[in-house]
């Protein structure tokens, strides 16, 4: 009667260490969520400003070109012709301008496409968290239907690693899960 009393305490044991390790794991995760569903609409903008402002830079190239040529047609054709010249003078300024705003615009461009890439790396972070504590988290139910202390140490590693990835994210840390990614992605 005795060693039954033991086994049954030592199963509650290890059953209770799964519902703690099972809540801690669940609630972190839930939190990451939360946060990398923030940090994907944030993508999602910085990846529209950039697809705008590739756009506007596209266009105004496109714009500087028909100004070039258009000009160089009028001073061409209507050489000497005062209503001629004062076309290409006002061709001149939009000319200057479409050459002024280009770079700007260029600039822009690439300052959002690095936003986006930037927030890319979180963005892998909270995924990688998520498929290792879902993995601790199986590993942990694995352990109390095996009551085997062993598959919950594992469970538990996983789970730290899962943990300071999502921590990773929330500090926005430079630690970017490489290996991870270039696997799953």
């Amino acid at each position: 009667m005795e060693v039954e009393m033991n086994a049954e305490a030592k199963d509650k044991r290890l059953n209770r260490m799964v519902a703690i390790t099972v809540v801690v794991l669940s609630v972190f995760t839930g939190l990451c969520a939360i946060k990398d569903g923030n940090l994907v609409q944030a993508m999602q903008q910085a990846q529209s400003n950039s697809i705008d402002a590739w756009n506007e830079y596209q266009a105004d190239k496109v714009k500087l070109h028909v100004a070039e040529s258009t000009r160089s047609e009028i001073a061409t054709l209507a050489a000497g012709n005062p209503a001629a010249a004062a076309e290409v003078a006002r061709l001149d300024g939009e000319i200057a301008k479409y050459r002024a705003e280009a770079p700007m615009l260029q600039q822009q461009a690439r300052g959002f496409s690095g936003q986006y890439d930037a927030l890319n790396v979180h963005d892998d972070q909270f995924d990688a968290s998520e498929a290792l504590i879902s993995t601790a988290i199986s590993l942990a139910a694995v352990a109390a239907l095996s009551e085997s202390f062993w598959l919950l140490a594992a469970g538990w590693g996983f789970g730290a690693f899962g943990m300071f990835l999502g921590v990773c994210g929330f500090a926005k840390w430079g630690f970017h899960p490489d290996v991870l990614s270039n696997f799953l992605g």
